[in-house]
């Protein structure tokens, strides 16, 4: 049974519309598992740093429990993440076309039914973060106060994709916690070349709803770029791929990472080339593309991290 209550405009032929139970489905919304690009957007940081990690210490034994565990956390944590942002953009949401049938605005769910499925989420992510040691404990836990923050930025300022890079890219740090018991300019040099990542696509994914957030008065680094957004992201992918070589480089990866990142730099060229502001869907095509731009570069890692471990 198809229930298009609560559909969004990015979240069409879905399993949670068709197969989901119909009481579950405002929950399922909230979580945006009817569009897990968001988690796999969260998750790649994760997975690069992991096997970056297990690569220097050449030590695969950790990485699949890793590898399982991050995926886990990135889908209760970005579900969480998101349940946050609809309880605090309840009102803003009702004012914009493609999200005011989120189960909060449309009615579906109530404010303190969300804030309970925030709690529950929250606790099966960490559920997954202690089975790391102390010190990727505490740095996960950090991460808490970016997220609680990200959702008034858009408020206050036109970089809120910089907080949310800040809070996306936090994976990256969490394979050198868990493996080394330390954050090191390798891992620092990871984080800085994502967290450029998520500026640029989040911003593709901004133009969306430039119009709306025009009038309302929310500000984003699309209304901001405008025009000019083709050079902006040019500087703001060029740059994540100028840190993220810096890291590969200063980790001593081999030539099968470095392939990797040559993927990933000709996926983010290939988005910009294609790039037409005025177009949403493509603009919806092009940020969700970005989960394969990270396949690629996650693939060229673990192959380093086998081909290393083998050495």
């Amino acid at each position: 049974m198809t229930d298009t209550a609560g559909q969004v405009a990015d979240s069409t032929r879905n399993w949670v519309d068709t197969h989901a139970p119909l009481w579950l489905r405002p929950y399922l919304r909230l979580s945006r598992f009817d569009r897990p690009i968001g988690a796999w957007l969260l998750l790649l940081p994760c997975w690069w740093s992991a096997a970056l990690a297990c690569g220097m210490a050449r030590d695969l034994r950790p990485l699949p429990m890793m590898l399982v565990l991050f995926f886990i956390g990135a889908f209760a944590m970005r579900g969480a993440g998101c349940t946050w942002n609809d309880i605090t953009d309840r009102n803003l949401d009702g004012s914009v076309e493609r999200t005011r049938s989120r189960p909060i605005p449309s009615g579906q769910v109530s404010i303190r039914q969300a804030l309970a499925f925030a709690v529950l989420q929250s606790l099966v992510g960490l559920a997954v973060l202690v089975q790391f040691n102390g010190f990727a404990i505490a740095t996960g836990i950090a991460s808490l106060a970016i997220v609680a923050v990200y959702p008034f930025m858009k408020r206050i300022t036109y970089w809120p994709q910089v907080v949310l890079g800040l809070a996306f890219s936090w994976g990256a740090l969490m394979g050198f916690a868990e493996i080394f018991a330390r954050i090191d300019a390798v891992a620092l040099l990871l984080y800085a070349g994502s967290i450029a990542w998520v500026i640029g696509y989040d911003t593709i994914y901004a133009h969306q709803d430039r119009e709306d957030d025009a009038m309302i008065g929310i500000k984003s680094t699309a209304l901001m770029f405008a025009d000019r957004t083709k050079p902006a992201l040019a500087i703001f992918y060029g740059l994540s791929l100028l840190l993220i070589g810096a890291a590969l480089a200063r980790a001593g990866a081999g030539w099968i990472a470095f392939a990797g990142l040559a993927a990933f730099g000709l996926h983010l060229s290939w988005q910009i080339a294609r790039l037409n502001i005025s177009d949403p869907a493509l603009c919806l095509r092009l940020f969700k593309s970005n989960r394969d731009a990270g396949l690629f570069l996650a693939a060229g890692l673990l192959a380093d991290a086998l081909t290393r471990a083998g050495a």
